[in-house]
């Protein structure tokens, strides 16, 4: 495998073969909102169903949702990531001021991810019907359920066409295959994943950082040992054309949240997806924080 990683170019709105519906939605997302030149920073909240009430521990006053639609909006997010009953509980106050991308499935975390699968608890005339921007769709990559999981999704882009709806990928690697090649955090796994989000019609994919790779990863990974830098580069030619979204995961420091991004972005990526990395801080705490981010993304701005 050449090791050799340059900096992959960004699609742009005007390179991508989409319908004007798409267009327009993505138009608001890229320009109308959040930054606003180009660049995606996405509120995710969709943890409170993945992993239960353990993640607002360590900042209680997140526990109402009310407090990252107020991070959202006064943050100047591009949007907020949440399924269907909390954007009808919570976005009355906001809805045409904080834009959604409406997050279509779920698990908890209580069964193991042996055969993991996310099913469906929304549709996508749900997001219409709430007037999102776009729609969110976890697909397990590598779980012995991915045929049932891929045909679904298939669905899914199919009334996404119909209707004129952007579809953002949580494209995650998953599985007993996955864990003995390595596992869901390997170069291998997650390069895979991020090209799978290009093949099955996604247009925006949220991807994770890859680890370096282990001995149990194939070839040409395993032998395959790129600075992290490069690992990010590597996952986003591998998107192609898809924008990338990186994940912040597990709580940073604050200085390490601000050079993440700027790594991501660095990489290529069209944004970033930070969520607990946000609001598991007090507000004030964390809306300087999103500024400073905001800081960062000002300088990798792109014309549509």
């Amino acid at each position: 495998m050449n090791t050799d990683s340059p900096i992959p170019p960004r699609p742009s709105l005007s390179t991508l073969s989409i319908g004007l519906g798409k267009r327009a939605r993505l138009w608001r997302l890229l320009y109308g909102s959040g930054p606003a030149n180009g660049t995606l920073l996405v509120l995710p909240l969709d943890q409170g169903l993945e992993h239960g009430p353990t993640d607002f521990l360590p900042n209680p006053a997140a526990l109402d949702t009310d407090f990252q639609f107020r991070l959202a909006l006064e943050g100047r997010y591009s949007a907020i990531a949440l399924g269907v009953g909390l954007a009808e509980k919570y976005l009355r106050e906001y809805s045409g001021r904080v834009p959604l991308i409406l997050k279509l499935n779920g698990k908890t975390s209580i069964p193991d991810d042996g055969d993991a699968a996310s099913p469906l608890l929304a549709s996508v005339e749900d997001a219409v019907r709430l007037g999102a921007d776009a729609v969110g769709y976890t697909l397990y990559v590598g779980t012995p359920r991915q045929d049932d999981e891929i045909r679904r999704f298939g669905r899914i882009r199919q009334d996404c066409e119909r209707l004129g709806m952007p579809i953002v990928l949580w494209s995650y690697p998953r599985g007993r295959a996955i864990e003995a090649k390595g596992g869901k955090g390997t170069l291998f796994a997650i390069d895979y994943a991020a090209r799978v989000a290009e093949e099955v019609g996604a247009d925006i994919v949220k991807l994770h950082e890859p680890d370096d790779t282990n001995d149990r990863c194939p070839e040409p990974y395993r032998s395959l040992h790129e600075p992290a830098a490069a690992r990010l580069r590597r996952v986003v030619r591998s998107a192609g054309k898809c924008l990338v979204l990186f994940s912040g995961g597990t709580l940073r420091d604050e200085a390490g949240v601000v050079g993440k991004v700027a790594e991501c972005m660095q990489a290529g990526a069209a944004g970033i997806i930070f969520g607990r990395n946000l609001w598991q801080r007090p507000f004030d705490r964390a809306l300087a924080l999103t500024r400073q981010v905001h800081g960062v993304l000002a300088g990798f701005g792109q014309e549509p």
